[in-house]
């Protein structure tokens, strides 16, 4: 019986999935494991984490493991790719040639689509849109990082929170987000405010998000145009996505993944109000994606391409 791990290493939280070939076997919940965001260290300890917490719940070593998948924002850049490799190996050197790389918009499509058509939109984060269409042709936007875009991202909101509350106390105008923000960060006043906002390295604006959330529930209009605004950007990043990979009036299905669509009723509404009042038609899939579930079928799959090459070898005189 085949054992396959899948893995999504996202900014804030590492899942994997640990299965044979038809059922779950075993999860885990760790730290991020972003490389670019968190630094090789980091991303080593909570991967090594995840994987010794999914085999040991299952009660298998990791050398028993046929095939494993990692998916991670940036993945996709040779470098980060071979990082990654690397911190999977020194876990047990056998796993070598198990280890397949990939972004983290390709795992969260095959968890929705399968090999299919579709597109899928994270907002985690970050954030990205990428598809595929029907002859297997893909596309992408955004997801190009934090400082010049994942527009939409916990990342992106929590920094426009900060900007906003700025900018409406200039305005002689009040925000719930004032005082949420200064006792998340234990700063005294608007001074210190502005010296962690633009500090080197940048603080954790993504961790701002939930703050903007709560501060709308509770009425904030700041914070509800802040949730609008990146419902807004999520759509339109879909929108260039479904362009490429689709033809009128027959649009391939549109997924979404990630923190901020989890966490906001306001940007899952007005995302979806946006897309298919543009795209009229258009099928936006109701249920969250979970990515972790796209990196075992990836892991699987890739343990029958290896199984299958055996068994032609094993064939020949």
């Amino acid at each position: 019986m085949g054992l396959f791990l899948g893995i999504d290493g996202g900014g804030t939280k590492t899942r994997a999935a640990l299965g044979d070939e038809s059922a779950m076997l075993a999860t885990a919940l760790c730290g991020g494991s972003n490389i670019i965001r968190l630094g090789e260290a980091q991303a080593r300890e909570s991967i090594h984490a995840a994987v010794r917490q999914v085999c040991g719940a299952a009660r298998v070593a990791v050398a028993q493991i046929d095939a494993v998948c990692i998916g991670a924002a940036g993945a996709a850049r040779a470098e980060i790719a071979a990082k990654l490799r690397k911190i999977l190996i020194e876990l047990d050197p056998q796993l070598g040639a198990r280890v397949t790389v990939v972004g983290d918009a390709a795992i969260a499509l095959a968890a929705a689509f399968g090999q299919g058509p579709g597109v899928i939109v994270i907002a985690g984060t970050g954030s990205i849109s990428y598809g595929r269409d029907a002859m297997g042709q893909t596309a992408r936007a955004g997801g190009w990082g934090f400082a010049v875009s994942d527009e939409g991202s916990g990342h992106w909101i929590g920094r426009s929170a900060v900007s906003s509350l700025l900018r409406v106390r200039d305005e002689g105008r009040e925000t719930m987000l004032r005082r949420l923000i200064l006792e998340a960060w234990h700063l005294e006043g608007i001074d210190q405010l502005i010296e962690r906002a633009n500090a080197t390295p940048p603080p954790e604006f993504p961790r701002l998000f939930r703050l903007v959330v709560q501060a709308a529930e509770k009425g904030d209009e700041v914070a509800r145009e802040l949730l609008a605004h990146a419902g807004t950007e999520l759509a339109t990043l879909a929108a260039i996505v479904l362009q490429r990979v689709s033809a009128a009036p027959l649009y391939v299905p549109v997924a979404t993944t990630g923190s901020v669509f989890r966490q906001s009723e306001e940007v899952r509404r007005v995302f979806y109000n946006q897309l298919t009042g543009r795209f009229h038609g258009v099928e936006v899939l109701e249920d969250l994606i979970e990515p972790v579930i796209g990196a075992l079928e990836l892991a699987r799959a890739a343990g029958r391409v290896k199984s299958d090459n055996t068994d032609r070898l094993s064939d020949k005189p």
